[in-house]
């Protein structure tokens, strides 16, 4: 993405300052252009100024960015608001091959996210530093210090004159609201995205007159930034089952759901001089579950591990510490998962252990076991806000049949029951928000522009899409090119050793001959 005919700033747009006098409500903007793929678009890039907390009729002011791509049509249906994925991700930084989707039509804002975006931004380096800690990051111990650090982070912002009872996802909302008022749309559009689908479905409710339509890609109601382990079991048998249909798969792994479970529960602690951590792997695993093209990765290196090849283990080991202590913002993360969906008559650790199963729910046990301890003092939403209640905004939910994040059977069985105006698509063998976009862009841009433009999607190319188990680079088979390219470096690093050795030798053994 570039903007042109202004300076550089995030993803290279430079956001207005705003006014020292700058009322809640509030707006500044700059214009120039964007540039999407080889297309360029009018945009303008804007600063809204909002209350940190709107409950508190003294609370300070804040300031958040957007940005608004214009539609090349004269007569534009009403704007796509979109949300991204997260909490803990920014709201700006969207890949903007996904507006062209729109903009034939429709206007594309993008409202940042407190707490990530804009002039508060909620890090916590203290739980990144407590999650590169080793030893048993799932155990009890690492828990409660990563619970310490959580504190710490959540004390020291309070000092800092941080109002955490303002990062909530209605303060969000009414951050979209202010913008819309605004910018004169008198209703829109909505596109969440997994976290940005809680956003859009409270957005409904709390404004129903000004949504007109909102499309929601991997469905998270409420209740369901948890994920519970019982699920993530019956998903992986539901990929076994789908392995099993592979003829070439199945000679290399007859039961994979049994072939999973026996490394999981016998997990090598080393490939060659490499350590394997099973708590990293375990994290790992979760992750790279979320889309097809990684799981296929993942069960690669499980059938491996169980003929005695543990280096895709390794090598998922080692990617926890480079990913996972960075991958969100801690703070904002906290903030607004607690204030949703935290249940405090749940013991987390314990729960999702679920030592009869054989992965339980790793990322549940990280991110919701220190919010046992009280380390995190964002108040609840109001109840009518953590709770399912009906809606009657025009709604499509586009779920994919193995998302490990969010399966599609919370969509259909506890969302859809609740719209009285919505319709729900499937599609076959995807998993999360990528695959949803991505493993058929044109099937999903189709059914997106459809609905958006009549209120009834277009499913006429949602063909079944088969599951791909086939890896050409493993984790296995990165493992040990990588371990060979180090090996190789550090014999060509020897060589040059013993030359330059030989040649400074050499140089001193003749010196005195050739000085006489």
């Amino acid at each position: 993405m570039m903007l042109l005919g202004s300076g550089c700033g995030k993803d290279g747009i430079q956001y207005p300052l705003p006014p020292a006098d700058a009322k809640p409500g509030s707006i500044v903007t700059e214009s120039g252009f964007i540039e999407i793929g080889a297309d360029r678009f009018r945009a303008d890039f804007g600063i809204v100024t909002v209350p940190e907390n709107r409950n508190k009729s003294a609370a300070r002011l804040i300031h958040i960015p957007f940005l608004r791509i214009h539609s090349r049509s004269p007569y534009p249906a009403e704007p796509v608001f979109g949300f991204a994925g997260g909490p803990g991700a920014s709201n700006i930084s969207w890949d903007l091959g996904k507006a062209w989707t729109f903009l034939p039509g429709h206007d594309f804002v993008l409202v940042g996210y407190r707490g990530v975006d804009g002039s508060v931004k909620l890090d916590c380096p203290e739980a990144t530093e407590a999650l590169k800690e080793d030893g048993d990051v799932l155990g009890e111990e690492s828990i409660k210090r990563l619970a310490r650090a959580f504190s710490a982070g959540a004390q020291r912002l309070m000092r800092e004159g941080v109002d955490l009872d303002g990062y909530t996802m209605l303060e969000t909302i009414d951050d979209n609201e202010s913008v819309r008022t605004a910018l004169g749309y008198a209703r829109v559009d909505l596109l969440g995205e997994s976290y940005g689908t809680r956003v859009a479905y409270l957005y409904g409710l709390r404004y129903p007159e000004s949504v007109y339509r909102s499309a929601m890609i991997a469905v998270n109601p409420p209740g369901r930034f948890v994920w519970e382990p019982g699920m993530i079991d019956t998903q992986l048998r539901q990929y076994a089952a789908l392995w099993s249909k592979d003829t070439a798969m199945s000679l290399r792994s007859p039961d994979l759901y049994a072939t999973v479970s026996t490394v999981l529960r016998n997990m090598p602690r080393s490939w060659l001089c490499f350590s394997i951590n099973p708590a990293k792997v375990k994290v790992g695993t979760f992750g790279f579950l979320f889309h097809r093209n990684t799981a296929a990765m993942v069960f690669d290196a499980y059938v491996a591990a169980g003929q005695g090849d543990a280096s895709g283990l390794a090598l998922m080991s080692m990617a926890y510490d480079y990913f996972i202590p960075s991958m969100t913002t801690w703070g904002e993360s906290a903030s607004k998962a607690m204030s949703a969906d935290f249940d405090s008559t749940r013991d987390y650790l314990r729960e999702m252990n679920a030592g009869n199963l054989p992965l339980g729910s790793p990322m549940s046990i990280m991110l919701w076991g220190p919010l046992n301890h009280g380390c995190w003092p964002t108040k609840l939403l109001p109840q009518e806000y953590r709770e399912l209640r009906p809606s009657r905004v025009q709604t499509l939910l586009l779920s994919g049949s193995v998302d490990f994040s969010t399966p599609p059977a919370y969509a259909t069985n506890d969302l859809l029951p609740y719209l009285s105006n919505a319709q729900q698509v499937i599609f076959s063998e995807c998993g999360h928000v990528n695959d949803m976009w991505y493993a058929n862009i044109e099937n999903t841009r189709l059914i997106l522009t459809s609905f958006y433009t009549t209120g009834k999607p277009d499913i006429s190319k949602n063909s079944y899409l088969p599951m791909d188990f086939s890896v050409s680079w493993g984790f296995p088979r990165i493992a040990k090119y990588a371990l060979g390219g180090a090996v190789f470096l550090v014999l060509v690093l020897a060589a040059l050793i013993v030359w330059l050795v030989r040649r400074l030798l050499l140089r001193y053994q003749f010196l005195p001959r050739l000085s006489k």
